[in-house]
């Protein structure tokens, strides 16, 4: 579980991009995070895994999550407060989707994948990029799972865009994580590729009993995946229920207007 506590960001001082976000994702659902551009959605899931420094406020992990970043697991860890060491282990469970893959083009399809496990092997080992033969064969795994078993060899640069989203969501999974996290994972995706983008993040937080957090635009993609919906306006939580309680009067509070809703 992730128990976010008054989290305000700043950039410029006096121009909050959070205003003191309150939210707490449990369990294995799917939660989506809509607004409109510049409302800090992308600020909010980088200051989850600390990307981005949180100006004040809390983060909580609890100890089913926390469990292998502490030596006392009963209690909760505050990501806000964690550095060096402590806060590398904690973005080991804190797998992360980029909206740009962020692959590392040169390398093979396997290659980026054992990147996942770069926080868990020494430095030396990671430069000889030598990797434990039960990452490799979990690596197997995961692209049979994300449907690109027969990509292993093949360079990321030569990939869709479809199939290098696969193995952004492949990597995170390596990480083996308490929380999922995907930025914009479908915004430069057809429509068929992004129902299969987010059909397969659904399903591996559900089987892995764990918390994903979606930011995105496409409000009726959230509505047909999401077991959570929180709406943003102006860096702050205007919404917070499922989709079936998301009316049309809603996103008006939410975008400012519903002139470009289907009718």
């Amino acid at each position: 579980m992730l128990r976010i506590q008054n989290l305000s960001k700043s950039y410029v001082a006096g121009k909050p991009v959070l205003s003191a976000i309150n939210l707490t994702v449990d369990g294995a659902g799917l939660t989506a995070i809509i607004g409109a551009s510049g409302t800090g959605k992308s600020t909010l899931l980088r200051c989850i895994n600390r990307l981005v420094d949180p100006t004040s406020g809390s983060m909580f992990f609890t100890p089913s999550a926390a469990q292998a970043l502490s030596d006392k697991p009963s209690q909760s860890i505050d990501l806000v407060s964690l550095s060096g060491r402590g806060l590398r282990a904690a973005r080991r469970s804190i797998g992360m989707v980029f909206q740009e893959y962020n692959l590392v083009e040169r390398l093979s399809v396997m290659e980026n994948l054992l990147t996942g496990r770069l926080g868990y092997i020494g430095a030396f080992n990671a430069w000889r990029r030598k990797f434990d033969e039960a990452d490799i064969a979990y690596a197997q795994e995961l692209l049979a799972i994300v449907g690109l078993e027969n990509f292993a060899n093949q360079r990321a640069d030569s990939l869709s865009g479809g199939q290098r989203q696969r193995v952004g969501i492949a990597r995170a999974l390596m990480q083996r994580p308490a929380l999922l996290l995907a930025d914009e994972p479908t915004s430069s995706l057809d429509p068929k590729t992004s129902v299969e983008i987010m059909e397969l993040l659904r399903a591996q937080g559900r089987e892995r009993g764990i918390p994903v957090i979606v930011n995105m635009h496409d409000v009726a993609l959230a509505k047909r995946f999401a077991d959570r919906i929180v709406g943003m306006r102006g860096g702050k939580v205007v919404f917070d229920g499922t989709a079936s309680t998301l009316s049309d009067d809603m996103l008006n509070d939410i975008y400012g207007g519903t002139s470009w809703l289907a009718t």
